[in-house]
């Protein structure tokens, strides 16, 4: 059973590894609510309690999909931690008034998100709100005020952002106290290491959240793929060292060894690949062997 972790000083408590809903519904597997409902008592077997969601998944019908499924069980809701984003307008059959794509971090479209995402999920507050993408036209006084209206409301506990650069952070961090930022991150999108976002979480003791922690299914779907096959090389020959543990794991594994306490997000519907996926926890990969991984990502080693 993997622990919780807090985001920051003060900040929520999540589980270690995150459940991903967005390919649960109308987007990927289409789960029934039975089905959604076991998924989610699979992850919390493992210690995964968390639940991140996003108001335009499923053309924003995920959130009442997994709402409907869980219902008003108040134990169950006291057992889970649930995440949602804000802050994108899609242009959907379920958002008619949307006549362009946009984003829109104006207190008024944050305010209704977040009513909107109260009623789907049938819950009377949202354990962490993210700011889906950096918004040019962002005002961060104006965010910073909705964010402390809402949790004053109780509707929200704790905010913070998704996709956002280090400048953009920092700026909205210099108004709000933000807990983490949620950006892709894995063995095959390396960027965030290497860009600053992971230093400046290590510099203000914040844990960021890595989606697409598996390479957004590439690495499973384009074996071919150059990059793929470097890793997955690389991962055959490490597997024995580390009990001969499925490459997930190993995937998963490479995040967790960073400092800065990187909370992944794996987006499966799968409940074997959750079971797998607790496995991580336990593997501490070595320094070199980690930058084996990374030297096989890139195709060289490093400078």
């Amino acid at each position: 059973m993997m622990a919780r972790v807090a985001l920051c000083a003060g900040g929520p408590e999540v589980s270690a590894i995150t459940l991903g809903v967005m390919k649960w519904g109308s987007w990927g597997a289409q789960l029934k609510p039975d089905q959604i409902r076991y998924l989610v008592e699979t992850g919390l077997e493992y210690g995964m309690s968390t639940l991140d969601h996003a108001d335009i998944y499923g053309d924003y019908t995920t959130e009442a999909a997994v709402g409907a499924a869980l219902g008003r069980d108040s134990a169950l809701r006291q057992r889970l931690q649930l995440v949602t984003k804000c802050g994108i307008r899609m242009v959907s059959p379920n958002r008619p008034e949307h006549r362009i794509k946009t984003y829109d971090t104006s207190s008024a479209h944050i305010r209704q998100s977040v009513e909107n995402s109260l009623r789907h999920l049938q819950t009377d507050y949202i354990d962490l709100l993210l700011i889906h993408r950096p918004d040019p036209l962002m005002d961060p006084d104006e965010v910073a005020s909705v964010f402390e209206q809402l949790k004053q409301e109780g509707k929200i506990l704790h905010a913070g952002a998704s996709n956002f650069l280090p400048a953009q952070f920092e700026l909205l961090r210099s108004r709000y106290p933000l807990v983490t930022n949620q950006v892709e991150a894995s063995a095959m999108s390396l960027t965030p290491f290497m860009d600053g976002t992971f230093d400046q979480c290590l510099r203000h003791r914040i844990r960021p959240m890595a989606w697409a922690p598996l390479g957004g299914g590439r690495f499973f779907t384009a074996p071919a793929d150059p990059q793929v096959s470097r890793i997955r090389a690389a991962f055959a020959e490490l597997a024995p060292a580390y009990g001969d543990v499925d490459v997930e794991a190993l995937m998963l594994a490479f995040l967790l060894r960073h400092p800065a306490g990187i909370v992944p997000v794996i987006g499966t519907a799968n409940p074997n690949r959750i079971r797998l996926a607790a496995k991580a926890l336990d593997i501490k990969l070595s320094r070199s062997d980690w930058f084996r991984i990374w030297s096989a990502s890139t195709g060289h080693e490093v400078a």
